[in-house]
């Protein structure tokens, strides 16, 4: 039931431009299946059954952003042929250049190139809302019963499995996205250093790593240019009482550049929200960031519906909207707006340069987020146990499912506090 990616995706590792393409399979995770673009042709289909799959996915469609995309592959490419393989591969390369997350972007492009912009419009609403609603009912559970002790047992055994999960998924994200580019790596470890030192992740970082990467890269030619005051208190309510309406516009305004400025996917968003929500904003504590993150890892959907448990938290339902609105309208618009011409500069080598460069610094950003977070989280030896022997898990076999790993920390950490 997690939705920390299997393998988190760099940006740019795919090329639309190829005859055939790796495409995860999701009934064998971690591996590859080949199909040809050219065996695959689309097939009628009606839009009411075309939403019911993404309804159904969005239900469902756990393991995380790679696992999603596998699902879209195998469904609508190849059982169902609703979507030609070349769109797919196109959709994919787009999702991973783009900011924002990869599941929910690819899946708005699909449903863009299906049905134009109602299409997209539809496929956000249906493929979104329901993790949309089971994060909702988590965070009034968690404002309402979050002091009880048991509830704190689960999640101390929960957050030391996420600071492995999350560092899991930076090794993966650097092992497949860096390989062998010493640039890469530079960009890396500045920005893991840059984030170690500040204790957040800084966007001109993330620009100045793609503008050092698109330079070296891909040079350019010179010459050429390329309301709480009218609002019911039930609505704004969270764990410090009614926000004011000034924390709402706050809350929309941070996840909407949170949407619009972190590449990358599953949880590369993670450092970005930290730096603002627990040390800019103030808005949650170490531990409730953590849980935070915890809920989004045993929902389905996409990673970063974290949001919505985080407005609920500061400003009520209002919040979790204004959160939840923030972080995907972004990514809604740039399908609508942009698709239309991605394909005529897809393959551009500077564009490709830019994106791994961010890619990098995000990579590197998430990394440093382990140490802050693991620092500041495993506070005793048993929550370190936990962590390490989950990282262990992790790292060595790959048919152990993440979300059980993650019932198992959880029992683990409300037995130790109980016996204490």
């Amino acid at each position: 039931m997690n939705k920390s990616a299997k393998e988190d995706m760099p940006a740019g590792q795919v090329s639309h431009a190829s005859a055939t393409e790796a495409i995860p399979d999701s009934n064998r995770p971690g591996s590859l299946i080949e199909t040809d673009p050219k065996t695959a042709a689309t097939a009628p289909g009606t839009r009411r059954g075309f939403l019911l799959y993404f309804l159904r996915l969005g239900i469902f469609g756990f393991g995380g952003p790679i696992a999603l995309a596998g699902y879209m592959q195998r469904d609508l490419v190849e059982s169902r042929r609703w979507i030609t393989q070349e769109d797919y591969s196109e959709g994919l390369a787009f999702a991973q250049m783009a900011p924002g997350p990869l599941a929910a972007q690819l899946a708005m492009y699909l449903g863009w190139v299906r049905y134009g912009r109602l299409g997209a419009t539809l496929v956000a609403c249906t493929f979104i809302l329901p993790s949309f609603i089971m994060v909702l009912a988590l965070s009034m559970l968690y404002v309402h019963y979050g002091g009880l002790a048991w509830m704190q047992g689960v999640f101390y055994g929960v957050n030391a499995a996420v600071i492995a999960i999350i560092a899991r998924s930076a090794y993966k994200l650097a092992r497949t996205m860096l390989r062998q580019d010493r640039l890469l790596w530079g960009l890396f470890g500045a920005s893991a250093a840059v984030t170690l030192w500040t204790q957040t992740e800084l966007v001109w970082v993330l620009v100045l790593c793609g503008v050092i990467a698109l330079l070296v890269k891909a040079p350019p030619r010179i010459g050429r240019t390329s309301a709480a005051a009218f609002l019911p208190p039930w609505l704004v309510t969270g764990l410090l009482g009614s926000a004011a309406v000034g924390t709402l516009w706050k809350i929309f305004g941070f996840f909407a550049v949170s949407g619009a400025v972190v590449f990358g996917s599953g949880l590369a968003i993670v450092p970005f929200l930290h730096g603002g929500v627990v040390d800019h904003y103030h808005w949650l504590t170490e531990r409730q960031f953590l849980d935070a993150v915890a809920v989004a890892m045993i929902t389905p959907g996409p990673v970063v519906i974290t949001v919505a448990f985080i407005g609920y938290l500061v400003a009520g339902l209002a919040g979790a909207i204004l959160a939840a609105l923030g972080v995907f309208l972004p990514v809604y618009l740039f399908v609508i707006i942009v698709a239309p011409y991605f394909r005529r500069f897809s393959g551009s080598a500077r564009v490709r340069a830019f994106i791994a460069g961010v890619t990098a610094a995000v990579t590197g950003a998430l990394a440093g987020a382990v140490l802050i977070l693991g620092r500041r989280a495993l506070v005793d030896m048993p929550a370190l146990v936990i962590a390490l022997g989950t990282l262990g898990i992790l790292l060595g076999t790959k048919k152990v499912p993440e979300p059980l790993l993650i019932f198992a920390a959880g029992l683990a950490g409300f037995v130790l506090k109980s016996l204490s």
